[in-house]
């Protein structure tokens, strides 16, 4: 018995494998969160709560632009005492970082005026605390990617979660859930979790002393370059939540967000793949292999558009009983015409999102950048479109097609210029590629059975 599952052990251990379990753990984690909130707090305050955590999330990016990459290709593969200059260069401009953030907040709590927006004025109160308290955790996180230890930063990230549910599951058993209460739920998940990985010693805290200058100087100099890429992606992933906000209100915002948020079950797999296909295909770039990276381009964008498919088909049509499950009090709202157009344009996502990855894997950050430029231009006009048009938030949904195409045509254009191809065999390459895994598997799958017969 156990020569049969040591194999099955072994193939779970994969980087991959993990990476993708993770990313799925956390979606379920997510959205049981969000179920929960969405049926005992109210649509406005659930608003509410969705814009604060957006705009955490937001103005969090550009400590993790400015760290993350910086650090991670700094820090993997090198020596021990190299490791721990970089861990302590890290924790210091970390540091640094978060001290201006937390001296903007304390300047807004001095100052008499305060914002009228009840969700604004909550945000710009307690961000800076929000900082603090996740520093620890933060850091061992880039740590975990570095070391390529997914297992580690699926338990940092699920125990924040977990312990935030079971916090606001206690609050509804004793009658105390509202808004300010869930929010000091995530205060107290956030700091457990930064204080497990400082008494575990994954946030090697203790490095800080073995900063360098130039070594601070250096993840500074790497990491201001891709910080406008990563602010740009989280403005771009939030406009629309401040549009629907300032234009149709706080219950609209959780009609959109719950919609939205059901849209994980494409994000899993295109956030796996994409943080596993990098590196072959910068191995490829260095090799001077252009035909490879273009190959390996739209092998995994057909693939994973292919296994889309029946996802995307079976969420168009049970849209209704997916939104009855989680929030049952918002089917008769927009929410599941929502999630049937965002389904319905997620076919388009995962070539959009791998020809981004192939710019950068092909030393072209720089058009990554100014692409979501572009990309949030049309966003924004596309939502104000969509506004004026439809009166609700189905015109921000439908709106969210012109960044997609926009984002499309610039990366097609320049990887042209890399090396010429087709946008159509990406679906050809991607139906040979299922068809041949289908084939594959169930050849095993056979072959297995004949071998246990025997």
């Amino acid at each position: 018995m156990l020569h049969k599952i040591k194999p099955i052990i072994q193939k779970l251990k994969n980087p991959h494998i993990v990476n993708l379990i993770g990313n799925a753990v956390m979606s379920v984690l997510n959205m049981v969160q969000a179920a929960i909130l969405y049926n005992y707090l109210s649509p406005d305050k659930t608003g509410i709560w969705v814009f604060f955590q957006g705009t955490i999330g937001l103005v969090d990016t550009f400590r993790a632009g400015l760290i993350t990459t910086a650090f991670i290709t700094s820090y993997a593969g090198t020596s021990k005492e190299r490791s721990a200059e970089v861990a302590g260069s890290a924790w210091f401009l970390s540091t640094i970082i978060t001290l201006i953030i937390v001296a903007g907040n304390i300047i807004y709590l001095f100052i008499p005026y305060h914002i009228a927006d009840y969700g604004t004025d909550l945000f710009a109160k307690w961000f800076g605390l929000v900082f603090i308290i996740t520093l620890p955790s933060f850091l061992a996180s880039c740590i975990a990617q570095a070391e390529a230890r997914f297992d580690r930063l699926l338990i940092i990230r699920s125990v924040s979660t977990l312990l935030s549910i079971v916090l606001i599951l206690i609050l509804i058993a004793t009658k105390n859930v509202n808004l300010m209460t869930v929010i000091y739920t995530g205060f107290i998940a956030g700091g457990t979790t930064s204080l497990m990985t400082v008494v575990l010693g994954w946030s090697r805290i203790n490095t800080i002393w073995k900063k360098s200058t130039t070594t601070v100087k250096a993840l500074f100099s790497f990491g201001k370059y891709s910080v406008g890429t990563a602010l740009g992606s989280s403005m771009f992933r939030n406009s629309d939540t401040y549009i629907i906000k300032f234009m149709l209100g706080d219950a609209a915002v959780a009609v959109y967000n719950l919609g939205l948020r059901l849209t994980e079950l494409v994000e899993i797999p295109l956030r796996s793949f994409a943080a596993t296909i990098m590196p072959p295909l910068s191995a490829a770039h260095n090799q001077n292999n252009k035909y490879h990276v273009i190959y390996l381009l739209k092998k995994y964008s057909g693939l994973i558009t292919i296994l889309l498919l029946p996802v995307v088909v079976g969420a168009i049509l049970f849209a209704d009983v997916a939104i009855w499950i989680v929030a049952k009090d918002y089917l008769n709202t927009q929410a599941a015409n929502i999630l049937r157009v965002f389904m319905a344009f997620a076919l388009l996502y995962p070539i959009e999102r791998f020809m981004a990855l192939a710019l950068d894997a092909t030393n072209q950050p720089q058009v990554n950048a100014v692409k979501l430029i572009f990309m949030l231009a049309a966003n924004i006009i596309g939502d104000f479109v969509g506004v004026w048009l439809f009166g609700n938030v189905n015109g921000i949904a439908f709106g969210t097609l012109m960044p997609i195409l926009t984002g499309m045509f610039i990366s097609y254009k320049w990887l042209q210029r890399y090396e010429k191809f087709q946008l159509w065999d990406v679906y050809k390459i991607g139906w040979l590629e299922t068809t041949w895994l289908v084939k594959d598997t169930w050849g095993m799958l056979v072959k297995k059975k004949q071998t246990n017969a025997e």
